[in-house]
């Protein structure tokens, strides 16, 4: 844990829509709303779910066949986390001396992840996490992330998590970071223009209210960044009549949330790009806990508890030789009367 913790200090969300599909001008623009919160004193800029290089809204809108001819310039533009483009985001936030958590593609191997970068104000890269379960059509683009995903970290302006889009509507991840006393929250998404006035679901009124209560149940600030649909994303995207009723332009609904669940800033229109800014004292999270704190004294663990497994996952797990089992080092001996030949035939 730092030795001294700021208490009081400013804080900024993104709404602005990416630069789609392109990310050099995507970590560009990036650096320079990075610049811009720190100009106006914000300790903390929290940019949308997968702005960088943009969400793949095609999946919602046409066939996985159409979608194909955005597979690989979607893949070609997600960010590595040890690429140069990555270093320059940290470099902008050590530069600056701002807390960046970055919403972006992450291209691993031949698979992406909707991911989230905590980066601390001296450049240095505190944790990346993946979204735990990719969202509906979401699963055709994006692989899962692992328990180890669901964590809160200790920095020099509190104790800080992020989570994505609908994982707030999880109650089960939510309990998880709660769990760990978080004080700043950053509950990303990727802008409220799909299928409006057709899925209530989808809409910015759900889910601004799922921010809100993430607030109001875990006792924290909440800052909720929201892209934005560009009109030269609908040119990209909507290439029939059909279309045009599913994806709109704009959907921008950035908010801010103090830990008793008051919104804490003006919003922009959702056509509006920009910086919302809000004034942070940690000591407001004590009194609103005075109410509620559903992981402590409003807690009922004799009743109800919570299986939790922080493990990471991986696919292949190597042992040492002298670790497998003599069945695994030595070759079967065939059974008697069988024809197969024996590991003393071979010689």
């Amino acid at each position: 844990m730092p030795s001294e913790v700021r208490t009081k200090f400013k804080v900024a969300a993104v709404q602005a829509a990416p630069e789609f599909l392109d990310l050099e001008k995507g970590v560009e623009k990036a650096v320079r709303l990075i610049e811009e919160a720190s100009s106006f004193g914000a300790a903390l800029i929290a940019f949308p779910e997968v702005w960088l290089p943009g969400y793949p809204w095609w999946i919602w809108l046409d066939s996985p066949a159409w979608g194909m001819q955005f597979v690989r310039r979607y893949f070609e533009n997600s960010l590595a986390v040890d690429s140069e483009h990555f270093e320059r985001i940290k470099a902008a936030a050590a530069k600056n001396k701002i807390f960046v958590v970055l919403g972006f593609s992450e291209r691993a191997g031949g698979s992406l992840y909707i991911a989230q970068a905590i980066i601390d104000d001296q450049g240095k890269l505190i944790a990346t996490r993946r979204k735990l379960k990719p969202t509906h059509a979401e699963r055709t683009v994006y692989g899962e992330g692992d328990g180890s995903h669901l964590a809160v970290h200790d920095t020099s302006i509190g104790r800080m998590g992020a989570l994505c889009c609908a994982e707030h509507i999880q109650p089960l991840s939510k309990y998880a970071m709660y769990s760990q006393h978080e004080q700043i929250h950053v509950a990303a998404w990727p802008s409220f223009s799909v299928y409006r006035g057709a899925a209530f679901q989808l809409s910015a009124q759900a889910n601004n209210a799922a921010s809100q209560v993430y607030a109001l149940e875990g006792q924290c600030f909440v800052l909720a960044p929201c892209a934005t649909v560009s009109k030269e994303m609908i040119d990209m995207l909507v290439d029939k009549d059909s279309k045009a009723a599913l994806l709109t332009e704009g959907g921008g609904f950035a908010m801010i949330y103090g830990p008793d669940a008051a919104p804490l800033c003006e919003p922009l229109g959702e056509k509006e790009e920009g910086l919302l800014c809000a004034d942070v004292d940690l000591g407001m999270i004590g009194v609103a806990k005075a109410a509620y704190d559903p992981v402590g004294h409003y807690s009922r663990p004799d009743v109800l508890r919570l299986l939790f497994n922080r493990n990471r996952s991986t696919p292949v797990h190597d042992f040492e030789q002298e670790s497998f089992p003599d069945t695994l080092k030595h070759p079967a001996r065939p059974a008697a009367g069988s024809s197969e030949p024996g590991p003393e035939d071979s010689k």
